[in-house]
C-alpha cells in the first residue's frame, strides 16, 4: 500500500492484516514529506517491487523476495509526476504514466483570441500538461544491477543541488546577511507579513517594466492600472524570475501555505477545472478535506510548534453569512484569525480589506506588540470577468493595487517597520499569459534590509519565499521542497534603509462597471464567482483579455519554454 503523504509503502500480510514492514523510497534519508509514492507494481515473479514517487519524478526499486527483510535496489528517473507504474506480464518492460508530461511551457496564448465559444487556439495552464507514457526496457538479472546503478546516478544528478540538513539550509552569499543560515540562528528581522493574491502571471502585470525580462505585448494591467505594484518593485526589489509550483487555486493555496499539494489534491483538482468543468467534484483544498492536509502541516502549524505567534486575515476561513463573523477551516487557526476580515469574495472591495487590516495594525501598535507571522489575503485581482454590473477587470486590478499600496504604506510607517519583512505572491498564475513559463508570476519582498532599487533574477519559487520566512521566524521546513529551496538571500543585505513607502492613488476608475453588451457578458453571467476558480478558467481568461485589449485584439504567436536558466547580462540567446 502506497502512503502518498508519508514517503512510504506499507507491506501488509493479507491473512493477518498486520503490517510486515515499511519501505521508504526517499532520495535523501530522513527527508521531510514530499516524495509522494502513489502507485506500486510487482514483477511477475513477485520478487521486485516498483514504486512511483510522483513529486520526485522517480520509480523506486525494492527487492521484496524476503518478506520483512526487503532492501532498496535504486531509482529509475522518469517524467513529471508519475501517476502509475506497471510491469508487463513477461517482466521485460516497465510501463510508467506521467501525469504532467515532461516539461513546463509558456502560455503566450493564455487568454486566447477567437470568437466567444469559438474554436481558436487557447492555452490554459492545465491544458499544457500533455501526459506521457514511458516504456522502459528492463535488463536481465545479470545486467540489472549495473543498469540500476546508472539510473540511480541520473536520479541523484537531477536533484536540487542544495543539501537539506536538519536545522540548516544553504549558505547566504555574505556572512552578515539578515536571512539566517540555519533554523534558530538570529536575524534583525522579527516580524513577517505574508500577502497572498490571486492568479496573475508576471507578464500580465509587470511585463511593461523595461528593467526586466517582460513582454509588453502580454501586459494587461500596466503601470497606469497597477502603479503601486510597479513602484513597490522599483523601490525595493524587482523579481523577474519567480515561479509558483502550482497550476490553479486548488493546489495553489496548498503550495502557498504548505510547500506541497498532496496526491489527493493533485489528482482531484483537474476533475473540476477547465471548460468541461464538472460540478460533481468539490473544491479539494484550503481545509475542506482532512485528506488534503499535508503531513508536514501548514505554515501556522510550524509557527505553533515553534512557539511563534501568528494570525490569519482571510486565508483558510469561511466567510460569515450576512456580514457575520468568519470561522476557521482548520483547528490550528482557531483564535488565531480575524473573524471580521473578509476572505475570498469578489463582491467585497480589497480597499475595505486593507482598511480592516490597517485598523488591526494600529491596535497592535497601541498594545505594543503584534503576532510575528501574519498572513493577509488580497484576492480581488481574480476579477469577475465581464459580468454585467460588476467592476471591470481593470477596476478590480485598480482596487487590488490601491489596497496593496495602503497596506505597505501602513506597515512601513508603523513602529514595527525597522524589524519587518513583507512577502507578496500570487497563489497561482493560471489566469494570464507569460512568454517565459505559465508558472512565472509577480512576487515582492519588502523590508528595510532589501537591496533597494535592485533587480534580482535569481530563480525563486513560492517554496523559496516560504523557506526565507521559516529561517527568519525559526521554523522547520514543511516539505522536501521548502527544505531544499534557495532562500531569497540575494534580495537582502545587512544595511537597513528605513525609508517608508507612500501609497499611490488609483489612476483608473475603480467604479467602472461592465456593460450588458460587453464581450463575454453572457458567459460571465453563467459563471460562479462565489469561490476561487469555480468559473470556467479558459473562458474567463479570454474574457479578461478582450475586456482590456479589445474584442478584436490580435495575439502574438505562442512561445514554449523547456527549462529556465539564468543568463549573463547581454546574452540574448534562447
Amino acid at each position: 500500500m502506497a502512503n502518498a503523504n508519508r514517503n512510504s509503502v506499507s507491506v501488509i500480510d493479507t491473512a493477518s492484516g498486520q503490517s510486515v514492514e515499511t519501505l521508504i523510497g526517499e532520495l535523501r534519508p530522513n527527508s521531510p514529506p514530499g516524495a509522494t509514492p502513489n502507485s506500486v507494481a510487482l514483477s511477475p515473479d513477485e520478487k521486485t517491487l516498483y514504486v512511483a514517487n510522483a513529486t520526485i519524478n522517480t520509480v523506486a526499486v525494492f527487492d521484496v523476495s524476503n518478506p520483512g527483510k526487503s532492501k532498496s535496489l535504486g531509482f529509475i528517473p522518469v517524467g513529471w509526476y508519475p501517476t502509475s507504474v506497471r510491469v508487463t506480464p513477461d517482466g521485460k518492460h516497465l510501463l510508467v504514466t506521467n501525469g504532467k508530461g515532461v516539461m513546463p511551457k509558456s502560455n503566450v496564448h493564455g487568454p486566447q483570441p477567437g470568437k466567444e465559444g469559438g474554436g481558436s487556439i487557447r492555452e490554459y495552464i492545465a491544458g499544457l500538461f500533455q501526459g506521457t507514457a514511458e516504456i522502459i526496457d528492463l535488463p536481465g538479472k545479470d545486467k540489472m544491477e549495473d543498469q540500476l546503478r546508472k539510473w540511480t546516478a541520473t536520479a541523484y544528478n537531477c536533484m536540487p543541488k542544495q543539501t537539506y540538513v536538519e536545522g540548516g539550509t544553504n549558505f547566504p552569499p555574505a556572512w552578515d546577511n539578515p536571512i539566517p543560515r540555519g533554523t534558530g540562528d538570529s536575524s534583525p528581522i522579527k516580524y513577517v507579513f505574508y500577502i497572498i493574491k490571486e492568479n496573475r502571471t508576471y507578464d500580465q502585470v509587470l511585463g511593461d517594466m523595461p528593467e526586466c525580462n517582460g513582454d509588453p505585448a502580454l501586459c494587461l494591467f500596466p503601470e497606469h492600472v497597477t502603479p503601486n505594484h510597479h513602484q513597490i518593485a522599483r523601490d525595493f526589489v524587482l523579481l523577474d524570475n519567480f515561479y509558483v509550483e502550482s497550476e490553479v487555486s486548488a493546489d495553489g493555496h496548498e503550495w502557498t501555505m504548505g510547500a506541497y499539494a498532496t496526491d489527493f489534491v493533485e489528482k482531484t483538482w483537474p476533475l473540476g477545472y477547465g471548460h468541461n468543468k464538472s460540478k460533481k467534484f468539490p473544491y479539494p483544498a484550503e481545509g475542506n478535506f482532512a485528506i488534503a492536509f499535508p503531513a508536514g502541516g501548514y505554515l501556522w502549524d510550524r509557527a505553533k510548534e515553534a512557539g511563534v505567534s501568528y494570525r490569519s486575515y482571510g486565508e483558510f476561513v469561511n466567510n460569515g453569512k450576512k456580514n457575520g463573523p468568519a470561522t476557521s477551516r482548520v483547528k490550528t487557526l482557531d483564535e488565531h484569525f480575524d473573524p471580521w476580515y473578509r476572505g475570498f469574495d469578489v463582491d467585497y472591495p480589497d480597499v475595505k480589506r486593507a482598511e480592516r487590516f490597517i485598523s488591526e495594525l494600529k491596535r497592535f501598535e497601541k498594545e505594543g506588540d503584534m503576532p510575528r507571522l501574519q498572513v493577509v489575503r488580497l484576492p480581488n485581482d481574480h476579477t469577475s470577468g465581464s459580468s454585467d454590473g460588476k467592476p471591470t477587470p481593470t477596476a478590480y486590478l485598480g482596487d487590488n493595487d490601491v489596497s496593496l499600496g495602503m497596506v505597505i504604506e501602513a506597515i512601513t510607517h508603523s513602529k514595527f517597520w525597522a524589524r519587518t519583512a513583507v512577502f507578496i505572491v500570487e497563489d497561482d498564475a493560471q489566469n494570464g499569459p507569460d512568454h517565459v513559463d505559465a508558472h512565472r508570476t509577480i512576487a515582492f519582498a519588502i523590508s528595510p534590509y532589501i537591496k533597494r532599487g535592485s533587480v534580482d533574477s535569481t530563480m525563486y519559487s513560492t517554496s523559496s519565499m516560504l523557506r526565507t520566512m521559516e529561517l527568519i521566524l525559526g521554523l522547520q521546513p514543511m516539505s522536501q521542497f521548502d527544505a531544499v529551496a534557495m532562500p531569497m538571500y540575494n534580495a537582502f543585505h545587512s544595511k537597513a534603509d528605513l525609508r517608508p513607502y507612500k501609497g499611490l492613488p488609483a489612476r483608473v476608475d475603480l467604479k467602472a462597471k461592465n456593460k450588458k453588451n460587453a464581450w463575454g457578458a453572457k458567459a460571465s453571467k453563467k459563471m460562479n464567482f462565489k469561490r476561487e476558480d469555480a468559473a470556467d478558467d479558459l473562458k474567463l481568461n479570454e474574457i479578461v483579455w478582450r475586456s482590456v485589449k479589445g474584442e478584436h485584439s490580435p495575439m502574438p504567436p505562442p512561445t514554449r519554454a523547456a527549462f529556465v536558466f539564468n543568463h549573463a547580462k547581454g546574452d540574448d540567446d534562447d
